[in-house]
């Protein structure tokens, strides 16, 4: 019998040069879909220790403590359940399909998203997927963030999926996304180099560092320029996590309505309150960041033929853009 999963133990230690920081905060930046008053609650309910010694909130870390974090989990299933969620479907065959991922939904069951996931929708739909990774994401090749919308490919069986994987190992995969950016461009083309690797400020979010984490590269080109803002559309030479929002952020022209990356202020133009208004009423359209993966090419595994997919720009990026051209 399979081993139910009660619980997800996690230990920091703390470097030279941290600055002093509450127990509770440090936590919640560090641990994925934390809250701080979900933090506190496992504080208080004696479920973290520092220097295995139980301690309050409120309490500053300090360079050299260990933090062992136990989070109680609810169990679930072995295997994902079908769920009755619609899909975009762009394309399908005996093989493979194409869906235009919607935002607001992960591609798999992980720690704090157990149902409404694009797998549970998957196995409503299909009848088999492929089994090659673990048995929590079946057909799953590759993914995007839980907010940016647009094209994912899903494998039905081992030897398709196989053969998509290596395509994407060796970035033979087009793939185009369609984002506004905060700025005008002083080019129309450009590209983004640098290595990516977790931020030691805050685990959750990535940077981009001179040595460490793994090489990433960017193109860009300009679609459209507005009063404050781009139009771009960019392609991956690599694929990291978070890696379009990670370097536009780094070249300052963080994607709009980004929460984690520095889109949802104002990042250029005045601070008079006639803007400020306007910016305010964009972001209420635009609740995400303004990322959308629009165009994706590869040659199909069992016919050879190239083939190349495209998809709609969701509502809210269309209205954003609206918006802007005002």
């Amino acid at each position: 019998m399979a081993k139910i999963i009660t619980e997800k133990n996690l230990k920091f230690d703390i470097p030279d040069g941290k600055k002093k920081e509450r127990l509770d905060t440090y936590l919640a930046n560090s641990i994925e879909n934390a809250t701080r008053s979900r933090i506190q609650k496992l504080i208080k309910a004696g479920y973290v220790k520092v220097n295995g010694k139980l301690e309050k909130s409120n309490y500053q870390i300090a360079r050299g403590d260990v933090i062992d974090v136990c989070i109680p989990i609810s169990p679930r299933p072995e295997f994902p359940e079908p769920e009755d969620i619609p899909l975009d479907i762009i394309y399908e065959d005996d093989y493979l399909l194409l869906v235009n991922k919607p935002a607001n939904m992960t591609a798999h069951p992980s720690f704090g998203h157990h149902t409404g996931t694009l797998v549970h929708a998957l196995l409503h739909h299909v009848q088999k997927l492929s089994a090659l990774n673990e048995k929590g994401r079946p057909g799953i090749v590759h993914r995007i963030d839980k907010d940016t919308t647009g094209l994912l490919i899903v494998a039905k069986d081992e030897n398709t999926h196989a053969l998509l994987a290596k395509q994407f190992s060796k970035h033979d995969i087009e793939r185009e996304y369609w984002a506004v950016c905060w700025g005008k461009f002083k080019e129309s083309d450009g590209e983004v180099v640098g290595n990516i690797t977790r931020s030691k400020k805050d685990r959750k979010i990535f940077t981009v560092h001179e040595s460490d984490g793994k090489h990433a590269h960017t193109y860009f080109s300009v679609i459209e320029e507005f009063e404050f803002a781009s139009l771009i559309k960019l392609k991956l030479k690599t694929g990291r996590t978070h890696q379009i929002r990670v370097h536009m952020q780094h070249i300052n022209h963080p994607i709009f309505g980004d929460p984690t990356y520095g889109g949802r202020g104002i990042v250029y133009g005045s601070n008079l309150p006639k803007m400020k208004s306007r910016v305010d009423n964009l972001l209420e359209i635009m609740q995400r960041q303004a990322l959308h993966a629009k165009t994706l090419g590869f040659v199909h595994p069992v016919t050879k033929e190239k083939v190349v997919f495209e998809s709609e720009l969701p509502e809210d990026f269309k209205l954003l853009l609206e918006g802007l051209k005002i």
